[in-house]
């Protein structure tokens, strides 16, 4: 990560403004407090991504949160064609006096934005939906970008950058949420507890979106029991009855991250 920001440093004269590129479901989370301090010279559009797995009032209360802080942020979903070209008009939008100036002087030449973020909320994906092409790599976990890939479209070239993780996680809720949405490496991750502090989570707070997905009538079990349920209801069962918590696990994250499980925020 150290050498995704060095890269992003030295690249930042290149460019005339930033896409911030956030995961709706754990918006405060995705935000990576050093880019704020790296970008801070920059006009910044905070694209708050994956709005399709949350509800329409929790985007509402997100954007509004965000533009008390003086933010400019749009909600999109990169499978949403017309978020996708609101998107394309604010970028223009938020250089609009670049772009005067420009053409003051006569200069007709593509506005450049950086895109960058945390890992696996959706850059790349973002940058192919404006292409309307696959143009950038994308994958459904955390990592995919190794370097930096410039992309033209129409009057824009867009720089995609590699993920950036906060050196540090002092918020150990916030650190939580982004491995639950596949921020981290799930190489490094313990799954059978990831899916049980999930599972507690969704307990507290979408009881009857559990219910409904795992047809699970008492919710207010412990977790643990809560896990066996659904073990039992999926038929994650190894020989003599044991419960299968690693291939509950995966298949209840994937869950949650496909947005089977319903729409759900974490903040």
């Amino acid at each position: 990560m150290t050498s995704a920001m060095r890269m992003m440093e030295e690249n930042l004269k290149l460019v005339d403004g930033v896409m911030v590129i956030l995961d709706a479901r754990a918006p405060k989370a995705s935000l990576n407090p050093k880019l704020d301090k790296l970008f801070k010279d920059k006009k910044v559009l905070y694209v708050v991504n994956k709005c399709d797995l949350v509800s329409q009032e929790d985007v509402k209360r997100t954007l509004s949160a965000f533009r008390l802080e003086g933010k400019e942020t749009v909600g999109v979903s990169a499978m949403d064609k017309r978020a996708v070209d609101l998107l394309y008009d604010k970028i223009f939008s938020l250089l609009k006096e670049k772009v005067e100036r420009n053409k003051l002087k006569g200069v007709f030449k593509p506005m450049r934005i950086m895109v960058a973020g945390i890992p696996n909320t959706g850059k790349s994906t973002i940058i192919n939906a404006l292409v309307g092409g696959k143009k950038a790599t994308t994958g459904d976990k955390a990592g995919v970008t190794k370097g930096k890939q410039w992309v033209r479209i129409r009057e824009l070239e867009l720089l995609d950058t590699p993920g950036t993780m906060p050196p540090a996680f002092e918020n150990q809720t916030l650190a939580k949420y982004l491995a639950f949405i596949g921020s981290m490496n799930d190489a490094n991750l313990d799954f059978a507890d990831l899916a049980y502090e999930l599972i507690a989570y969704l307990a507290e707070h979408y009881p009857e979106k559990l219910k409904e997905k795992y047809s699970i009538e008492d919710t207010t079990l412990p977790t643990i029991e809560l896990f066996d349920k659904i073990c039992i209801r999926r038929g994650f069962l190894m020989r003599g009855g044991e419960f299968d918590y690693d291939r509950c696990a995966t298949a209840v994250i994937d869950d949650f991250r496909k947005g089977r499980i319903g729409k759900i925020i974490l903040e």
